[in-house]
This record gives C-alpha cells, sequence and structure tokens, in this order.
C-alpha cells in the first residue's frame, strides 16, 4: 500500500464497547483509518464492501455469523482485502477454520492493543501473524494432518526435482508466512515473477497449496 494513503480498517466487532475501543485505539495511529464498524455481525462482509477496507478486524463468535463463512465472503468480494480474526475466550480451536477460509492473522482473546495495532502493521505489510502459543498448534495440527495423509508415517520424500537456490530463498518466506507481495519486496522481484517461482516450487512438491507447501518443509526439517 503506498505511504502516503491511509490504511483503512473496517471493525466487525460484535460488542458495542469493544468496537468503540477498537476504533479509538486504531484511530490514534498514525496512517490507520477506520472506515466503518459492523453494527450486525450477519451484515459484517454487506457493510464493509462500500468503504473497501485494506485489513478487516473480525469478532469470531458473531452469533448470526458463520465466521469462516464471512471471511470467505468477504475475500470473495474483496480478494486484495486482509481478515484478521480476535478469537472469543476459548475460541483458539477454530483457528484452523478460519486460516482455511483466508484469514491472515489469528489474535488470541486477551492480545493487547499494541498486539492488535502491531498485528494490523504487519497484515498490511503483505505478513501473516499468529500468537506463538497458536503457531506452535498450528504447527503440530499441521504436521498430525501431513503424516495422517500419507497414511504409514514415511519421512517426507525430497521433490523429484531438487530447487534451486532463489527457490529455496522463496520457500523459507513461505514458510515464514509471507505474502507474494512481501516475498517480492524483500528478494526485489517483481510481484508476477513470484508468482511464477511459487507456482513451479508447487509443482517440483508435489504440492495443491501454500499451506501444504509450507508443511512439508517443516515436516522435512523435524523429521
Amino acid at each position: 500500500m503506498p505511504p502516503e494513503k491511509p490504511i483503512r480498517i473496517f471493525i466487525a466487532e460484535n460488542v458495542m464497547p469493544n468496537r468503540r475501543s477498537f476504533a479509538s485505539i486504531i484511530d490514534g495511529e498514525p496512517g490507520f483509518e477506520v472506515v466503518g464498524p459492523a453494527v450486525d455481525g450477519a451484515l459484517a462482509d454487506q457493510q464493509a464492501r462500500p468503504s473497501e477496507p485494506h485489513i478487516v478486524l473480525l469478532d469470531h463468535e458473531k452469533p448470526a455469523l458463520d465466521g469462516p463463512g464471512a471471511v470467505r465472503q468477504m475475500l470473495r468480494e474483496r480478494p486484495d482485502a486482509q481478515v484478521i480474526v480476535r478469537a472469543g475466550p476459548g475460541g483458539d480451536g477454530h483457528m484452523f477454520d478460519f486460516i482455511c477460509a483466508g484469514a491472515q492473522a489469528y489474535l488470541p482473546h486477551d492480545a493487547d492493543n499494541g498486539e492488535i495495532l502491531d498485528t494490523i502493521r504487519a497484515v498490511a505489510l503483505g505478513h501473516s501473524r499468529l500468537a506463538p502459543a497458536l503457531t506452535r498448534r498450528l504447527i503440530d495440527e499441521f504436521r498430525r494432518i501431513c503424516r495422517a495423509a500419507r497414511g504409514d508415517g514415511a519421512a517426507y520424500c525430497a521433490p523429484e526435482e531438487p530447487l534451486t537456490d532463489r527457490e529455496k530463498d522463496i520457500l523459507q518466506l513461505i514458510v515464514e508466512g509471507k505474502g507474494n507481495r512481501a516475498i517480492a519486496s524483500t528478494l526485489k522481484l517483481a510481484e508476477g515473477t513470484v508468482k511464477n517461482y511459487v507456482s513451479r516450487i508447487m509443482e517440483k512438491s508435489n504440492a495443491r497449496s501454500r499451506t501444504e507447501l509450507a508443511v512439508k518443509s517443516l515436516n522435512r526439517r523435524s523429521e
């Protein structure tokens, strides 16, 4: 996002005091602009559409809303938006559903103001973000799924074709949760070039998604 333009943030939060608190905190930060809190969680995706936010801060506990479904709908309407989900108490078990739906970050319910603002900044730069405790749970779950999919507990097999040094660099950034835009900026490449590299790496690794690619890489290192 151009630095001279504010980062537009849409707050989809079910509890009015929280909504007002988040709006006050975010609007007080240089370069941030709140563009319209959602009043009705069930209509969050529709309410966000006209304001064209860069980032949606979504409360996962909306009673009338299928949270992961709302994420998918928002991204269908505005695929360049980034979604940050804030869990409710005991809501960490929903993390995998939201990530699969396309959320770029998942915050625990007790995340403090600094963590929320840092996460918004990171996601605006094209990064993904999880609290350390949630990251460990996510990696453990992906390893479990990967081993279950193999069925025999065999060690991860190397790609049929070895990766080039540049492909290894890009794979490492994918594992770190960086999107194509952030990878392009880090490696001084065009975003289209990064997309081509990622497609080639996935083909070499027999991976159907970036998530599977990252899982395979992490699993290979842990064996």
